[in-house]
């Protein structure tokens, strides 16, 4: 059969439980103020953001698409890429053209052939095209 305390332990217990309760109840205060301030904070920087021009990504600072280089899921013109090559080139070279360094192969590889197929490119040997004249 289970003790029972003669209400010293006991009391002392739920003293216990109830300043916990009381400071459980003051932190979550606190947790709401600092999540209030912290949204009015990003909403300074939104604006902010959007007078400056600048756009927040996951965290980091990016460039908005109105200046700087277009970014790696951006669409890309292919044939003024083409026209940036020089008339012998390894798909290398194409990647080196601003804009395309973050490019995965096989959007690189893709490209290549859609101008071998319209007859923009002819390939010279394995790696290597050649723009057509």
């Amino acid at each position: 059969m289970p003790r029972r305390s003669s209400g010293g332990a006991g009391s002392a217990f739920g003293q216990l439980q109830q300043q916990a309760r009381a400071v459980l109840v003051t932190l979550r205060k606190e947790i709401r103020a600092k999540e209030a301030e912290l949204k009015r904070l990003k909403e300074d920087e939104a604006r902010l953001g959007a007078v400056t021009g600048s756009v927040q990504i996951a965290g980091r600072a990016a460039r908005s698409h109105s200046g700087g280089a277009p970014s790696a899921g951006g669409r890309i013109n292919w044939r003024d890429v083409l026209s940036q090559l020089p008339k012998q080139f390894k798909a290398s070279d194409v990647r080196s053209v601003r804009g395309l360094k973050d490019k995965r192969p096989s959007e690189i590889f893709a490209a290549v052939t859609r101008w071998i197929d319209a007859g923009m490119v002819k390939r010279k040997a394995r790696g290597i095209y050649e723009r057509a004249s």
